[in-house]
């Protein structure tokens, strides 16, 4: 079925705006539009929330948070992902509609993917992201894009790519904070996402960062807006401002005088919508010549013309029969187990995992993490009808068979665990003691959205959502050498958004594994009980880079990637970008490159042999080096990935295409060039970094190819 056109919803809308006064379409200039009965347009909300699920809306399928599912590498399984969150979405619309319901979170509008770069690890936000790579970013985000969208003739839901652009922190500052980004960093790393998301995935909706960048607010960004969204990339849907972004404009950036100076500004930008209080001073601009009436109109024809592709003005639209049922359903919570897993990046293994329960007596399971509900959430999360903690799901793992020990050990930030009257190390002596009685120790540790999120949400108690160092707060690093001196094997899960250090004790003797289980879900605590237990297997790859400290990294505040992520740091990562370990072995041969010189293009084809003992599921990576141009970046980068599985004993080729950007670089103008024609490619299991082959065992094979 073809879908909607944007020039054929667009003359529907003018139809329907043409009806309109001047105060009706001022009214829909705002998220919270008005009903206009008079012409029979119902009220509608436009704030919706769905980076791992439908959000803040009831009870619905809760994903791992978005940084989990960059590290499955899965474009496809992503998309999955995506097309059932719209299955969810369109459920409870049609539902809430039905019972005139159309308040906040209850739309067809999404503010979802979050495509910006998570280039700094100490990002409160960067767990809604896909990670640091613009490459990986934008496969994911035009898959997450294509399956909240559908392909039938209207969108299921309007995706947004948020938030543009250059905006990751810091969280305190964001309201009159400039990002200044070079040319060439804004074209090789801050925008590739946004581009690849509305040239490839056609997404309806744009939202603008709260902060200004290269000294303009992004809402009224001419660069951004004009040249880049609207001129260069063809994009035909709707620009939102983040909530309150558009009052910054002229209370915090400083930028206009007033509110009716700041809709026009933004208006003439190509903004459309105000997610926010100022867009009622439109009147007053255009009483004051500053922006005409028919630039207003074209603002409220671009709003209805996504409504009209959503289908809400139709007699015909396909999803209006979605039924209430498929909203949290047996089905997609099973989904949403099997695919945790995947998520999760085992970053060492002395061979403890998979525990053997037959040859366990008894197991310990502290932390403050483990009985907690928040660690399992993430942020912007629906509510799971069926959870489980990560202590409930290896309880119910373990049965009567093993005697599971559990304690909180200590708080998650703060110095007393429980009672203010009590010493400081309260429950350290019950988390040795459960230790003791136990032949393994589960320690459950990390952050969550109480720590590291967004700036003024009510549970950011620290540093506006983002963390000052990336070792473990609180007397979280205590307890754990308390642990690690019992002298029994520890298995050490870190639930969190970002990259996080155990200042050395990771090379512990007695600290057997090590796994990043990120913020894993709804069912998250069974998943991560399946993969200690041996039921599945983790196959999860970091999508960031895991530093050892913040030591010499650059400035929060400083956008330069000079230093930063995989591609441009000049040390040596603790675990670095793409490692994972699995349950099984690998062994990688074969390496062969076609090159199309014409076209500038290749595919990479390698044999991958699953060695071990058991089956397993791999994430082939293809990274290239530009050998000649001092305009590349300093490292490699990604260019390619494919996840396989593979039983016992099985070996296959795997041919990926190469992306063609790989062959080019950006100048100083942000133009992209070629220049170079020798390139060496890596193909493997990981990076092709010292660190990443010492941690495996072998490195990825290489071929140096010259166009």
């Amino acid at each position: 079925m073809t879908q909607m056109t944007h020039a054929e919803a667009l003359e529907q809308a003018r139809r329907i705006v043409a009806q309109m006064t001047l105060d009706e379409k001022i009214g829909q200039l705002n998220y919270t539009a008005p009903a206009i009965e008079r012409l029979g347009i119902p009220e509608y909300n436009y704030w919706n929330e769905a980076l791992h699920g439908v959000a803040r809306a009831g009870v619905a399928t809760v994903f791992p948070q978005a940084i989990g599912m960059a590290a499955m590498f899965d474009d496809a399984e992503l998309k999955r992902v995506a097309e059932t969150i719209a299955e969810e979405g369109r459920a409870k619309y049609n539902e809430y509609a039905a019972h005139g319901d159309r308040d906040i979170y209850k739309g067809l509008t999404y503010w979802s993917p979050n495509v910006n770069i998570f280039r700094d690890p100490r990002w409160g936000r960067g767990q809604e992201t896909y990670g640091e790579d613009p490459y990986l970013t934008s496969r994911l985000g035009v898959a997450f894009i294509r399956g909240l969208q559908g392909d039938g003739r209207y969108l299921k839901l309007a995706a947004t790519a948020k938030h543009f652009a250059v905006h990751s922190g810091p969280e305190a500052k964001r309201h009159e904070f400039d990002a200044t980004a070079s040319a060439k960093d804004m074209a090789e790393t801050y925008l590739p996402a946004f581009k690849a998301a509305v040239e490839e995935a056609d997404v309806e909706c744009v939202m603008t960062a709260y902060n200004s960048t290269n000294g303009q607010p992004c809402s009224v960004n001419d660069d951004l807006l004009h040249r880049h969204l609207y001129g260069r990339w063809g994009f035909e849907g709707h620009v939102v401002s983040d909530f309150m972004a558009l009052e910054d404009v002229h209370e915090n950036h400083h930028y206009t005088k007033d509110a009716a100076e700041t809709m026009a500004a933004a208006i003439k930008a190509g903004l459309d919508l105000c997610a926010g209080r100022c867009s009622g001073a439109t009147k007053e601009a255009i009483e004051r010549g500053l922006v005409s009436e028919d630039e207003v109109t074209h603002a409220v024809e671009a709003l209805f013309a996504t409504r009209v592709r959503l289908g809400m003005f139709a007699q015909d639209c396909e999803y209006d029969h979605i039924g209430y049922e498929r909203n949290d359903s047996a089905a997609h919570r099973a989904f949403n187990r099997a695919l945790a897993p995947k998520t999760f990046v085992l970053l060492k293994n002395n061979g403890i995992l998979p525990l053997d329960k037959s040859k366990l007596d008894a197991i310990s399971v502290t932390g403050p993490n483990a009985d907690s509900v928040q660690a399992i959430l993430g942020n912007y999360f629906g509510r799971p009808s069926h959870k489980s903690t990560i202590l409930e799901g290896i309880e119910r793992a373990c049965g009567d068979d093993v005697r599971v020990y559990s304690g909180l050990g200590c708080s998650l930030f703060g110095t007393h665990a429980e009672s203010g009257l009590s010493r400081e190390n309260e429950r350290e002596s019950e988390a040795v003691i459960n230790a003791e009685h136990s032949d393994v120790i589960i320690a459950v540790m990390g952050l969550d959205s109480t720590i590291e999120g967004e700036q003024g949400d009510a549970g950011n108690s620290m540093g506006a959502g983002d963390k000052a160092n990336l070792s473990l707060p609180g007397r979280q690093r205590h307890l754990l050498e308390r642990l690690l001196e019992v002298g029994k094997p520890v298995v050490v899960l870190l639930a969190s958004g970002s990259a996080l250090s155990l200042d050395g004790l990771e090379d512990h003797p007695n600290l057997a594994a090590l796994m990043q289980v990120w913020y894993p879900g709804g069912q998250g605590g069974d998943a991560v009980a399946d993969v200690l237990f041996g039921k599945a297997a983790p196959s999860g790859k970091l999508p960031v880079t895991f530093y050892r400290d913040c030591d010499g990294m650059p400035d929060f505040e400083d956008y330069s990637m000079k230093g930063r992520t995989y591609k441009y740091m000049e040390g040596e990562a603790l675990y670095p970008f793409g490692y994972g370990l699995t349950y099984s072995t690998t062994a990688i041969g074969d390496l062969s490159v076609d090159l199309n010189h014409d076209a500038r293009t290749a595919n990479v084809s390698l044999t991958v042999e699953n060695t071990g003992k058991r089956d397993e599921r791999e994430v082939v990576q293809v990274y290239v080096k530009n050998l000649d141009s001092p305009l590349a970046p300093r490292n490699w980068q990604l260019a390619g990935f494919r996840p396989v599985e593979l039983a016992v004993g099985e070996r296959t080729q795997v041919t990926l295409p190469v992306d063609p950007d790989a062959f080019k670089v950006y100048d100083e103008n942000g133009e992209q060039i070629v220049d170079g024609d020798r390139f060496e490619i890596y193909a493997g299991v990981s990076q092709p970094d010292a660190r990443s082959v010492e941690l495996l065992g072998f490195a990825p094979r290489s071929r140096t190819v010259e166009f």
